[in-house]
């Protein structure tokens, strides 16, 4: 009741809230309401203005509310610029990363793209839904009013959102929408295979393909979202657009009565034939060309082949919860520095440890501020459980 009521009053006075809650509970007397009025307001429900004694909603509260119904505000076109123009920043942050091998630096630019990808996907659902609105209450307000009042947010919101929209959605050189998100998708997929060329962590490359499938779901919804937008106003618009029309036509041809008469008007008029027409003369025939015919035919025809694809292991197969005491690895290792490969010395003293596990305690050790590491020049072959490692060795010893 409050959130409904708040769309038309930017704050309460107590009367209007003892009001709302009689309303919901109007088994309640005086003071019943007034204490789940002091109730509100001790939860941070409702919050006292400054230098004054009215009442606001939380904006927490409020944004949840709206959330949980659907009913938004519409948005800012700029708002939505801005992270765009975000998407490319952080998309050079993540080539930069790229280039200096600097995982930090690539996991903070992925995680940013990710946080954008997010807000635009959730401002470009509330806006629809907000599209929606202003077209329900349009179409179900007072018949008797004016088409111009009743359609007066609808135009506004064409002009200031659906429009300087379609200009971003553009998939042409003024848009930059899809080429920033294009560019941001390429560049992730050419990061999940680098990464897998050099043989990165599988949670590395697991969450830049989970980001880059983000980018390619928020370019099809941002299509969907900009087609729906206008569908749902554009028909509005002309509406109001043919009935301007009209009226200044029925307007013209009254006062063409008013001056000459209704017989010398319809007979001049018929000679003339200057009435308003509202009808197409000439009519048109669609036909298919030889092009499409042949995809129509060629998708009748579409036999789909069947792929045998190699079965998963089970979950209970593999036991990724593998518990290792990595401290004790440590002092044990410290113990026995200066070590001439770290990853031959690891498979020595712990080849119980799965291949994942071991490797991924190799690329943990080799990140230690406290130790040295220096790469050596020949290449060697690293037999492990499953799998063979071919690897430059790293030497190690204690950083002092």
């Amino acid at each position: 009741m409050l959130v409904r009521l708040s769309r038309e009053f930017a704050a309460f006075t107590s009367e209007q809230a003892l009001s709302a809650i009689s309303k919901v509970a109007p088994h309640l007397d005086a003071e019943g309401q007034g204490t789940v009025l002091r109730s509100l307001v001790n939860a941070d429900v409702l919050q006292t203005m400054a230098r004054s004694s009215d009442l606001q909603l939380n904006a927490y509260v409020l944004e949840f509310v709206r959330g949980l119904t659907r009913e938004h505000e519409l948005g800012l076109t700029e708002v939505l610029q801005a992270r765009v123009a975000a998407i490319r920043e952080a998309t050079e942050g993540l080539n930069e990363g790229m280039k200096i091998s600097d995982m930090d630096h690539v996991r903070w630019s992925v995680n940013k793209l990710s946080e954008l990808f997010r807000q635009i996907s959730l401002q470009l659902d509330q806006d629809r839904h907000a599209i929606f609105d202003l077209a329900e209450t349009a179409k179900s307000a007072d018949s008797s009013m004016p088409l111009t009042q009743r359609y007066r947010r609808v135009l506004e919101a064409f002009d200031q959102y659906v429009e300087p929209m379609n200009q971003i959605m553009d998939s042409g050189p003024e848009g930059t929408f899809y080429h920033h998100l294009e560019e941001a998708e390429r560049t992730l997929d050419f990061a999940a295979e680098k990464l897998t060329v050099q043989g990165a962590l599988y949670s590395h490359r697991l969450q830049l393909r989970q980001v880059a499938h983000q980018a390619k779901e928020l370019r099809r919804f941002g299509r969907q979202v900009a087609q729906q937008c206008a569908d749902t106003l554009l028909p509005l618009r002309d509406e109001l657009r043919q009935h301007n029309a009209l009226s200044s036509a029925v307007s013209s041809l009254l006062g063409q009565v008013r001056k000459r008469g209704l017989r010398r008007t319809l007979s001049r008029t018929a000679q003339g034939s200057s009435l308003p027409l509202w009808r197409n003369e000439r009519g048109f025939r669609l036909q298919l060309g030889d092009e499409v015919r042949g995809i129509m035919a060629a998708a009748r025809n579409y036999v789909p082949q069947s792929v045998s694809f190699p079965k998963d292991l089970s979950a209970e197969a593999q036991d990724w919860l593998e518990r290792v005491d990595e401290a004790e690895i440590r002092k044990h290792l410290q113990r026995c520095l200066p070590v001439d490969s770290l990853l031959d010395w690891l498979k020595t003293h712990y080849s119980h440890l799965q291949d994942a596990t071991l490797l991924r305690i190799f690329h943990d050790l080799q990140h230690e501020p406290a130790w040295q590491f220096e790469g050596t020049p020949y290449i060697k072959t690293t037999d492990l459980q499953t799998i063979r490692v071919l690897h430059y060795p790293h030497r190690m010893s204690s950083a002092s």
